[in-house]
């Protein structure tokens, strides 16, 4: 007589998150594959914000706006205040009323967050510059600075910024008058 071996096949835990496990991985390989190219988009972008924070402050204006992939929908809150300005005028008139007011400066980027998803970056951090505003002497012209980017057309294209000169804390006193456009006075 024959002696047949039955062989049966458990489907306790292990063997389902073996299955679970088989089933998960491409997709687990795939998020890892998108991880490393945002990141590196990431870095990217963090380098071209601080090159056109350079470019700006030197007055270069022609080759700020080649660098700095203004996108759709452009929103920029100015650090001198104000209401909120949409799109960009890239006139050649406006250029050159940019590069006579903005004059050799230089500037560097201090990385305080950036936050980043498949279609948006966000960049928080501190351009320490110096420069020449408006005829003014060569002095700091540090700014507090966010900056949106969306994915645009397959590329990265800047589509918010907004930037104070709060840099160093003032007092209430000084925040008051600020928001109800009083003068400020210098702090003692």
């Amino acid at each position: 007589m024959k002696s047949t071996t039955s062989i049966k096949l458990a489907f306790g835990p292990s063997r389902r998150l073996a299955l679970l496990g088989a089933i998960l991985l491409p997709f687990c390989v795939k998020a890892t594959q998108a991880a490393e190219p945002l990141d590196t988009a990431v870095a990217q972008l963090i380098d071209r914000s601080e090159k056109q924070a350079q470019l700006f402050n030197a007055g270069r204006m022609h080759e700020w706006y080649e660098h700095v992939g203004i996108g759709d929908g452009f929103i920029l809150m100015e650090p001198f205040g104000g209401p909120s300005s949409q799109g960009f005028n890239v006139s050649e008139e406006r250029l050159e009323a940019l590069a006579r007011t903005f004059r050799n400066g230089e500037a560097t980027l201090e990385l305080e967050q950036s936050y980043a998803s498949n279609d948006m970056v966000v960049l928080v951090y501190i351009e320490r510059q110096t420069g020449e505003v408006h005829g003014l002497p060569m002095q700091d012209w540090s700014l507090r600075v966010t900056q949106v980017f969306q994915r645009q057309d397959g590329d990265w294209r800047l589509v918010h910024r907004h930037a104070d000169p709060l840099v160093r804390a003032i007092s209430l006193e000084q925040t008051a008058a600020l928001a109800a456009g009083r003068a400020v006075q210098a702090a003692e």
